[in-house]
């Protein structure tokens, strides 16, 4: 174990294997995802001010979005690189963006241990995915660097798991019988908002500012939302499930699908409901910046 009280080198594989194994899954909901995710791409693509010749990184690509939609908007003189920790996922946004003709290149990176030039990119994209790093300090610190002066960081994080049932519901409800996970990087490590603010602060961003943008994921069903949560759920969390026995293992999906079904309009829909932080901030854009 480390100071950080968990072994981030096996972190790191688990969440790479973990992302590699549902990325099927999230290539067959692909477009049900975007739909919902449609608020914060547009919130992000507005806060970048993109214009031709823009050159932008994206962290954590998963299947693509934002980079696809940037590299419209950047085209024809400018670049996007997209970044994600898992091969598959890396796969499946090649897949997305050939034949566009953007200019877009994804490549298999982590974030954390990144060889780019400093001032290398105009705007940064994060939809996501910054809550996993391990030493989010340091990320952050590095992205600002990676950043020309005036350069812009829009990225999107989740806002707590009470008002994200989108996210939440299907672990939350699944892990119940579960011991309690430790305290490491996962999608609500960066829900508080005024937290965050101030450390885009110490990391030497400027003009930091957050909002909410509320999002939804539509279904026709609560049988469609379990099929749903049954392909993106990590395989390691039906796992643990299943070992619990195989009463315990249908009582939790006993319970998610009571659950979703306070979500359901009548006999309608079920609409799940979720809560972003869209952020931006600036590097200052005058030379000599702080190290």
């Amino acid at each position: 174990m480390t100071a950080v009280g968990y072994d981030p080198v096996a972190f790191k594989a688990e969440q790479r294997a973990a992302w590699n194994a549902v990325s099927a899954g999230w290539a067959f909901w692909q477009d049900r995802y975007e739909r919902a995710a449609a608020p914060v791409t547009a919130w992000l693509l507005r806060a970048a001010d993109l214009r031709p010749g823009s050159r932008v990184l994206d962290v954590g690509s998963g299947t693509g979005e934002p980079a696809i939609s940037a590299g419209r908007l950047v085209a024809p003189t400018g670049r996007v690189l997209g970044i994600d920790l898992a091969p598959e996922m890396v796969d499946r946004a090649r897949r997305c963006a050939d034949g566009l003709g953007h200019p877009i290149e994804f490549v298999e990176s982590d974030v954390e241990s990144l060889d780019l030039p400093a001032d290398s990119f105009d705007v940064v994209f994060s939809r996501w995915a910054l809550m996993f790093a391990v030493d989010r300090p340091r990320v952050l610190t590095d992205l600002r660097h990676l950043l020309a002066p005036g350069g812009v960081l829009a990225a999107a994080v989740w806002g707590p798991p009470e008002a994200n049932p989108m996210t939440s519901l299907a672990f939350r409800t699944l892990a119940a019988d579960l011991p309690p996970a430790p305290d490491r990087p996962g999608p609500f490590s960066m829900s508080d908002a005024a937290r965050t603010r101030a450390e885009l602060v110490v990391a030497g961003f400027t003009e930091v500012t957050t909002e909410p943008v509320p999002v939804a994921m539509r279904f026709t069903s609560v049988e469609e939302y379990l099929s749903y949560a049954r392909d993106v759920t990590p395989p390691a969390v039906l796992a643990a499930v299943r070992r619990c026995g195989g009463s315990a293992e249908r009582r939790g999906w006993e319970r998610l699908a009571a659950r979703a079904a306070r979500f359901a309009d009548g006999d309608g829909p079920v609409i799940l409901p979720g809560l972003a932080w869209c952020l931006r901030a600036r590097v200052t854009p005058e030379s000599g910046r702080p190290g």
